[in-house]
């Protein structure tokens, strides 16, 4: 049986693709913050599901122990923090949780546990359109740069690089993104309509579950492949039969 091993499974992407991994029959085991005051709840919602919930610390030596135990044939790097949730984790804790220390940080400290573990499964990391390690935008910045040390790293790899992410099932309040993706997808229609398909395909809002959906089905097609994709090649692989 496949093994997956999934960090930032309790984000909006990440609990779609928990989820549809174990749908799919595969072994999924979400990561849990040991220090979530919701372990207990979301390790219920993803037995329920049919995954397994872990909760190993953040400390590279731990997580390289979990990676040697689980032996995972896919990891999946979901990880990612907000502005309004970074300063709230910061104040609550009184420790540093923006985009280098979340985005970066601990993305980075998953990569290093598998290559410690001497393991080679296909690393599929969810980045952004923009995504470039010089970018004067904090969040794009960080994404190129973990991109480049992925690409240097010499596993077998996925680069997801969508563009808006929501949807109405999505629990954070995230008015100003949400308003723009609405924008943007009525100008991609239009565009659409007069015959731009593929600028719409690329560039228009994924819903959770559809991003979760083509991204497992592109993970799992080419277990020992390395490719960056876009929201129109997540579009591609949901049309195309399994």
């Amino acid at each position: 049986m496949t093994t997956a091993f999934i960090a930032g499974a309790t984000g909006y992407t990440g609990r779609h693709v928990t989820e549809r991994l174990a749908r799919e029959g595969v072994r999924a085991v979400a990561h849990v913050r040991p220090d979530s005051p919701a372990l207990g709840t979301w390790t219920a919602r993803f037995a329920a599901a049919g995954a397994e919930a872990d909760a190993t610390p953040w400390t590279d030596d731990a997580m390289a122990r979990t990676m040697a135990r689980l032996r995972p044939d896919v990891v999946f790097a979901l990880l990612g923090t907000t502005r309004a949730r970074a300063a709230r984790d910061e104040r609550a804790t009184g420790a540093a949780a923006g985009y280098d220390e979340v985005d970066y940080g601990l993305t980075a400290l998953l990569l290093r546990a598998v290559l410690a573990a001497a393991l080679r499964p296909r690393f599929v990391y969810l980045s952004s359109m923009g995504a470039l390690a010089s970018s004067r935008n904090p969040y794009l910045a960080v994404r190129g740069r973990f991109e480049r040390e992925l690409q240097a790293s010499g596993l077998p790899y996925l680069i997801v690089r969508p563009s808006f992410i929501s949807g109405s099932d999505r629990d954070e309040r995230r008015v100003a993104e949400r308003v723009a993706s609405v924008v943007t997808d009525a100008l991609l229609r239009g565009a659409a309509a007069l015959g731009g398909h593929a600028l719409h395909d690329r560039w228009a809002t994924l819903s959770g579950s559809a991003l979760a959906a083509g991204m497992v089905r592109l993970a799992l097609d080419a277990p020992g492949g390395a490719a960056i994709v876009d929201a129109a090649d997540v579009r591609r692989a949901l049309r195309e039969p399994a």
